[in-house]
């Protein structure tokens, strides 16, 4: 029970990777902020949270683009549970489309969700985070940040810029004992890669040295190892999880 009496918030946990992440942290022994757009999501994953681990997990709704409504849940989160030791900022979409053919909404609405979302949340929580001299945020950003990817201007842009987030922050929280990483998710079974035809699935995995996609629970063992004690002098950092997909 690495996480006893410790507090995680997990955006973007009404699903695939934020859904895996919440019951990793609460499997052992997290209290969690589950957070979702979409509050019948995030009731959900709180729900399953709370049948496997009683009373461990709250539900909250919010769009993280909303820098007010941030900033007022984090407030009553703080309230709820007194304290929040681990930031997991999950939450992100994707408007896939060729560059010169990207609408000025889709690319608006990526950054701010996969970008301004997650500073909004670092903001949030930096201030009771310095108090305690103790902390751990972790970013979920993607291989299309280190690589990019035709069709996708807007999300390798807003992952690109969330890994340069993270190192910066990470200068400067790291006299207060509080690291900040990010994990690198290749191609991961999700809602979001469901929708790929065959055809393209098969391109993708003849790129991937260990011939498969990966599952959500990868990424929540590599969120898990980054919040734990274990990782107390890593930070800065971006941890690819990708089956050797970039090297």
């Amino acid at each position: 029970m690495k996480f006893a009496n410790q507090v995680a918030i997990v955006t973007g946990a009404g699903r695939g990777i934020g859904h895996a992440i919440a019951l990793r942290l609460a499997a052992q022994g997290a209290r969690v902020a589950v957070v979702s757009r979409t509050e019948s999501n995030a009731n959900r994953t709180a729900e399953e949270v709370n049948t496997r681990h009683a009373g461990l997990a709250m539900a909250y709704a919010v769009d993280v683009a909303d820098h007010r409504a941030v900033k007022d849940l984090g407030e009553r989160i703080l309230t709820d549970f007194s304290r929040v030791d681990i930031l997991v900022n999950n939450a992100g979409l994707t408007r896939d489309g060729l560059s010169m053919r990207m609408s000025e909404a889709d690319w608006d609405l990526v950054l701010d969700t996969n970008l301004k979302g997650a500073f909004n949340f670092c903001q949030a929580v930096m201030r009771p985070m310095i108090k305690q001299r103790s902390g751990r945020i972790i970013n979920i950003a993607s291989v299309a940040g280190l690589m990019g990817n035709a069709g996708q201007a807007n999300y390798a842009a807003s992952k690109a810029g969330l890994i340069g987030l993270t190192k910066t922050l990470a200068r400067e929280l790291a006299s207060r004992s509080i690291t900040v990483n990010a994990v690198a998710p290749g191609f991961i079974s999700t809602d979001m890669t469901d929708v790929l035809s065959d055809q393209i699935k098969t391109g993708v995995v003849s790129q991937i040295p260990m011939g498969r996609f990966g599952q959500p629970d990868d990424i929540a063992s590599a969120v898990a190892f980054l919040a734990s004690a274990e990782a107390q002098y890593i930070t800065g950092q971006c941890l690819t999880v990708d089956g050797g997909m970039v090297m």
